[in-house]
């Protein structure tokens, strides 16, 4: 069985992205005071006392959505209110009680679940003693508070704690591995329109983000838990990112904020491509920000099913990949169906693959016989009649994997002769598809060289 689900929902503008991330403790919804700005149903893990339940954020119930989306808003709450255990309608306590709050608590009146009335945005006394007015919407539990004010935080988890149905004995195991570290996260970028939300719901199996032509449906960066073989992972579902120049509010900047985010918690980066679209200047953008942070890459060509039908073949995209991104010549490209599912299984066992590369660590010793093959079958050149000379090396980290250099002076090695050993790792240790980090570093006069490396280096 899941874990307890509690659904926040309301109409639009009275606070429930803000009461999230409140409880939440981290700012995971978007909050803008643009109506409708959650579309999806945005979740979190919570554990409170001694119990484990699931927080679902969702859209502002009744919102005119400005891409002509509210009917796949609608869904997603219905789904979210056909899921909980609990629910908690969120009312705004400044304005008072209003057409669409009445409207709400209508629909949510038949429903036999447990509710928590919120008057929120209580920041002043007065609003405080205006709020019984909203007490007729609700029949059962109701809290005031104020995000701004800090104040009722406690008061609204402990009541949505004690209407939660009765502890099960799966639970305290399921809300630990849910909480746990996955075996792997993974962020989907891309511009606009590319498929990566169609990817998502193929992991999840489910409708868990809308899919829609409009571009820039998804606004927020939504985690989406699933499993495979046994394993836990996390799926990262970015907003769709276009030109700095062309962002058209707050909203797509923040979104455009939370995807670059997205990419430095990631341990594996899936760059999604339209099989249909050039490589723009967005693209680059966002591959340059994998590669700035060194974070292990696929390259996915989706919507394949189009390529095939233009005559398109894997090869003339593996070409203009490389041409395109020279720098990134070790990821791999893989090609995808996202709308039916083709290599979706793949595309996951590779990331794993190449997670599995970014982890490994390779001992002092064998990577100094390396350098030494690397040195005598191809010396570096002298520079100013002094000889370049690496005096050995050793991995220092792993994800991504770093190897500090000690040389007698940096300076002396030209940028090719660099590469050419870049090359030689790439081919020769356990790292062929990741980025590997170099660091070169003059040796300080009392540094001593390990034991390990003395074994398998000749001074």
């Amino acid at each position: 069985m899941p874990l307890p689900k509690v659904a926040i929902v309301g109409r639009p503008n009275v606070g429930k992205s803000s009461i999230f991330n409140w409880i939440a403790g981290k700012r995971i919804s978007i909050v803008d005071p643009t109506a409708g700005v959650t579309r999806d149903r945005v979740a979190h893990v919570m554990h409170h006392g001694d119990r484990w339940f699931e927080l679902v954020d969702t859209g502002g119930i009744g919102i005119i959505d400005s891409d002509a989306l509210e009917e796949d808003v609608e869904n997603q709450i219905r789904v979210g209110i056909e899921e909980a255990d609990c629910i908690v309608f969120v009312v705004d306590g400044i304005t008072g009680v209003v057409p669409l709050d009445q409207e709400v608590a209508e629909r949510l009146r038949p429903i036999e679940k447990p509710k928590l009335l919120v008057v929120n945005k209580c920041d002043k006394p007065r609003t405080i003693d205006d709020a019984p007015e909203f007490y007729k919407l609700c029949g059962g539990e109701a809290v005031t508070t104020s995000v701004i004010g800090n104040r009722g935080k406690k008061e609204l988890v402990d009541a949505v704690v004690r209407l939660l149905p009765p502890k099960e004995e799966f639970e305290e195991t399921e809300g630990e591995t849910l909480s746990a570290e996955p075996e792997m996260k993974l962020a989907i970028v891309g511009r606009r329109n590319v498929g990566k939300s169609t990817f998502i719901n193929q992991l999840a199996e489910d409708e868990r983000v809308i899919v829609s032509e409009v571009a820039g449906t998804t606004r927020d960066s939504i985690d989406i838990h699933f499993l495979r073989d046994g394993k836990r992972f996390t799926a990262i579902d970015t907003p769709g990112v276009r030109r700095r120049k062309s962002l058209a509010n707050d909203v797509e900047y923040y979104g455009l904020q939370r995807a670059k985010k997205s990419i430095r918690r990631a341990d594996v980066v899936l760059m999604f491509f339209d099989s249909q679209r050039t490589i723009s200047k967005v693209d680059k953008q966002l591959v340059d920000e994998i590669h700035q942070h060194h974070k292990p890459c696929i390259f996915v060509v989706n919507k394949w099913d189009l390529a095939q039908e233009a005559e398109m073949t894997t090869e003339k995209w593996d070409e203009y990949i490389l041409k395109t991104f020279g720098s990134m010549r070790h990821v791999p490209l893989a090609i995808l169906t996202a709308k039916d599912g083709r290599n979706v299984n793949k595309v996951i066992h590779l990331a794993q693959t190449i997670f599995k590369q970014s982890r490994e660590r390779v001992s002092t010793g064998r990577l100094n016989k390396i350098i030494r093959a690397a040195v005598d079958a191809n010396p570096p050149a002298y520079k100013a009649n002094r000889r370049p000379k690496i005096l050995y090396g050793t991995q220092v980290a792993v994800q991504p994997p770093t190897i500090v250099l000690k040389v007698n002076e940096a300076a002396l090695f030209t940028s090719s002769w660099k590469r050419y050993l870049l090359g030689v790792f790439r081919e020769k240790l356990p790292f062929q598809e990741v980025p590997i980090r170099l660091f070169w570093r003059d040796r300080g006069r009392d540094e001593d060289v390990p034991a390990e490396a003395l074994e398998s280096w000749e001074e």
